[in-house]
């Protein structure tokens, strides 16, 4: 996709449904008794990888689009997979999926594509394997394809090294079926779409500061899911309406749970011309209109315990300083290292392709605002929130600018470049 600067945005843009809460409604929904239905639900290929694995083990899942029907198997129906349970490109249905089948009274083989084959799966194997499970790399290098034989589980108290909700969440969902609690302490509370989902469906969990605590469940209850607007997908048209000339850009019903919303803040400390308008959250997630016009930004530093709450926004908040006045240093994001792509050294290439000042550091990157950015070949490297990232920066760049495999937004949001295209008219 070839992409030139524009002159403006302008206008409102309903993102699609959050993709962390779309995959959970699906586990759930299908350990669940009774009906669950999804209004919101993210059509794009990760969570319909989701429905494809669970629909192997015997669920039944009606996808009509704008509401999916989960006809939930109860906690023990799931049946064995008469194939591989294919999780194409979605890091969030082999690892969460992992701790379900680790429990299961079958045997399971898990795998995905070329990208999957490469994120490191020991985090969860190792947890897993504490609790008794029986889950090996069938290649021996702690990746895809994974073989699990299901165990019968015993619960632990896990320190987990790092602040992910993928790890976390497979050590709960291992939890519904351990003889006993099961407790995740993290270095920083990484988000709680996992937590809050469950208490809605009937587990017994509990809070306490940085550590989770589930009790093993006889049964869970089908529930009626809402899923707001991804704020990982808001994220570019945010950084698209503060950095583009003459714009204003409303995001509607956009998903801003505290565990999530740490790019807000990060507008805020960067003195970002933004609104946050909510438009519920008394119970469950908390939603909001989000409207940003073109602003005068100006550097910060992003590091420490927001990191977990905005690290899938890394990618955009880099082009948003690109724009900003003085240095912005993003720091303690390793984990962007191990994401589709490694997201340090992606980011940074592109960027100074384009002509920014960045440089990568080990745990993230230093950025100079103020460079003026210029065309060039951006290589994707099919990471979908790379390919959003530098259609904003594309956007806002002398000349034109091609991305390769463009395509690849599919993932979590298949009409992006439809819907930006429409805020130029």
């Amino acid at each position: 996709m070839k992409l030139t600067r524009v002159n403006s945005l302008k206008g409102e843009v309903t993102v699609p449904g959050d993709k962390s809460i779309s995959h959970r409604s699906i586990m759930l929904g299908s350990l669940a008794k009774g009906d669950t239905e999804v209004y919101g639900f993210l059509q794009g290929a990760d969570c319909l990888s989701s429905i494809d694995c669970f629909r192997k083990m015997g669920v039944e899942i009606e996808n009509k689009g704008d509401i999916v029907v989960i006809h939930g198997r109860g906690l023990r129906g799931l049946q064995a997979p008469t194939d591989t349970l294919d999780v194409g490109n979605s890091g969030t249905t082999t690892r969460l999926m992992s701790g379900i089948l680790a429990a299961q009274q079958f045997a399971s083989r898990v795998n995905g594509d070329e990208s999957i084959q490469k994120r490191p799966m020991k985090r969860i194997m190792t947890p897993l394997s504490m609790m008794g499970a029986d889950i090996v790399s069938e290649l021996g290098n702690d990746c895809a394809p994974l073989i699990i034989n299901g165990k019968a589980l015993k619960g632990i108290h896990y320190d987990s090294p790092v602040a992910s909700a993928q790890v976390k969440s497979a050590i709960l969902f291992a939890g519904l079926y351990a003889d006993g609690e099961t407790s995740v302490t993290e270095p920083a509370v990484s988000r709680n779409h996992t937590e809050l989902m469950f208490e809605e469906f009937g587990v017994d969990i509990r809070c306490e500061d940085k550590t989770v605590t589930v009790k093993p469940a006889t049964e869970l209850y089908a529930k009626k899911v809402v899923v707001p607007g991804d704020i990982s997908s808001a994220a570019y048209f945010m950084v698209a309406g503060a950095i583009t000339p003459n714009s204003q850009i409303t995001i509607k019903n956009v998903g801003i749970n505290p565990t999530r919303d740490g790019i807000v803040k990060v507008f805020e400390m960067m003195g970002a011309d933004m609104k946050v308008e909510k438009t519920s959250g008394d119970v469950g997630e908390p939603t909001a209109d989000i409207t940003v016009s073109t602003s005068n930004l100006k550097g910060c530093v992003v590091g420490g315990d927001i990191i977990p709450t905005l690290i899938d926004e890394i990618p955009a908040i880099a082009i948003l300083a690109c724009f900003a006045d003085g240095e912005t240093i993003i720091k303690d994001a390793q984990e962007l290292k191990v994401k589709e792509s490694n997201r340090i050294d992606v980011m940074v290439n592109n960027l100074k392709a384009m002509g920014a000042d960045i440089e990568a550091t080990d745990d993230g990157m230093i950025i100079r605002g103020g460079k003026t950015l210029h065309g060039a070949v951006i290589d994707s490297k099919l990471d979908h929130r790379i390919a959003m990232s530098f259609a904003v920066a594309a956007m806002n760049a002398e000349g034109e600018t091609e991305i390769l495999g463009s395509e690849c937004v599919d993932i979590s949001y298949p009409k992006f470049y439809e819907d930006m295209k429409m805020l130029t008219e």
